[in-house]
């Protein structure tokens, strides 16, 4: 019997005891029950919460933005998904209602596929939604897909991220949160090596982890510490019945939740000691904002086996494509085919998951982006999590990221090389991204060539 059997046996096991709890927390919470006023009804009623929240599953939330505001004014949004496949679906949240075209900037958002689910990036999301057209990739619980839809690796990965730019068309803009910094990079490598049309006008790479040699985490010192085979036979396991992945490799999302539990165990447990006590003192606020959190954190899924193998292999243990090894489909993965995305790199100060100059290092290997086309931000005073979430993100990270987007928008871009060329009234200009790219290319070829070379740019140093 394997440990995901037994975790599935432990689960069921505890279900009447969930439901006692639950039940005992309603009892002593209801007005009507004198118990309900005391410290003792108080007391009983947050110690049977507490048990319930930490013995259930956690289910994917839902991002329920429901509206959005634009320049003063208040949207609908809804979501609709615009490309699917069995490992992943594209949510686009389509922006209706407003009385004028808006003609924003198609943004892909690649979520981490890492554990968590998409919604993990909800603040994300919301911030960037005023101003732009977002997608977002909604990766699929590999124990929910069945075995006759094959396999997922990194290779498909890239495969999927390659689709949706297809689909998105010329000039989209793509920002990786983390994990999908590699696999982003090496997307967008692979379509300028092909002299792919479709190519993304810019990338973001967030707190990603493209050259783990640098400055080296807890994270990076558990996987080197192992080879691969260790991770195969100690962490893989197959999915138990009668779950659709019935037989399928994954590593399991308990698994996970336990290893990010662990790294910051202190933490957790006063989180969860500090919720009792709002319950007992009767302060709805914060114990909300605790049910908020942890409602997100703690509902994962499982990979793969075959992704999360080859992306250990590949992007801790061997390093391959900060060396200039990574492959995809037997093609050289070369950072230096790179010459039309404008790339933006975004670090935090008390990152713990990718160290400070692991994310940066992707300007050291993508050596043909040109010095105007590039830009590095540090934040001080942030985490991993802060790096796209909270209060300093929304402050001073997505304001730097909607003005990246905007400078290297194809649209910028064909007015600016119009004005240049002294055509510069803006009419013959089209709206539609998809139609930018010759316009671009006629443009920047009648522009006089320069006499010297232009300065490096501080910001991607």
């Amino acid at each position: 019997m394997s440990y995901y059997q037994l975790y599935e046996l432990n689960h069921a096991a505890l279900s009447p005891l969930r439901a006692a709890a639950d039940a005992t927390r309603l009892y002593f919470q209801n007005p009507l029950n004198p118990f309900a006023h005391t410290p003792f009804g108080r007391n009983m009623a947050a110690a049977a919460e507490l048990f319930e929240r930490t013995t259930r599953r956690y289910g994917k939330p839902e991002f329920g933005f429901g509206t959005t505001l634009v320049g003063g004014e208040r949207l609908p949004v809804t979501e609709r998904i615009v490309w699917e496949r069995p490992f992943c679906r594209l949510i686009h949240f389509e922006k209706s209602g407003s009385h004028k075209p808006l003609n924003q900037e198609k943004l892909l958002i690649v979520a981490p596929m890492s554990g968590h689910y998409a919604t993990l990036l909800r603040g994300t999301v919301e911030a960037m939604l005023p101003r732009h057209d977002v997608y977002i990739t909604d990766w699929i619980d590999a124990r929910m897909v069945p075995m006759t839809e094959g396999g997922f690796d990194l290779d498909s990965y890239i495969d999927y991220l390659v689709s949706m730019l297809h689909m998105l068309g010329p000039g989209a803009h793509m920002m990786a949160v983390c994990q999908p910094s590699v696999p982003v990079l090496a997307a967008t490598a692979i379509m300028e090596a092909r002299g792919d049309n479709n190519l993304p006008a810019s990338m973001v790479l967030m707190g990603g982890p493209i050259d783990t040699r640098v400055n080296p985490t807890a994270v990076n010192t558990l996987v080197n510490s192992h080879d691969l085979d260790w991770f195969r036979q100690n962490v893989i396991m197959k999915v138990p019945f009668p779950h659709p992945g019935f037989m399928r490799e994954v590593y399991p999302g308990f698994l996970q939740i336990s290893g990010f539990l662990s790294m910051n165990l202190d933490r957790h447990l006063q989180a969860h000691q500090d919720f009792y006590r709002h319950l007992v003192e009767g302060d709805g606020e914060d114990a909300e904002k605790h049910r908020e959190f942890y409602d997100e954190y703690l509902a994962v899924m499982d990979l793969s086996a075959e992704f999360y193998l080859q992306t250990v292999d590949t992007v801790f243990i061997r390093h391959a494509l900060p060396k200039g090894e990574m492959m995809h489909r037997g093609e050289t993965v070369d950072p230096a085919a790179i010459r039309n995305v404008a790339l933006l790199t975004i670090e935090g100060e008390n990152d713990d998951i990718s160290g400070v100059g692991q994310t940066e290092a992707a300007h050291r290997i993508c050596v043909n982006i040109p010095a105007d086309k590039r830009a590095h931000h540090f934040q001080t005073k942030v985490g991993h999590y802060g790096v796209f979430n909270g209060s300093r993100y929304r402050a001073e990270i997505a304001p730097r990221i909607a003005d990246f987007i905007a400078t290297h928008s194809l649209r910028n871009i064909a007015r600016m090389a119009a004005a240049k060329n002294g055509n510069g009234n803006g009419h013959a200009v089209p709206k539609a991204p998809a139609d930018l790219a010759p316009i671009v290319a006629k443009a920047v070829a009648k522009a006089p060539p320069k006499s010297k070379k232009r300065p490096a740019s501080k910001s991607a140093h």
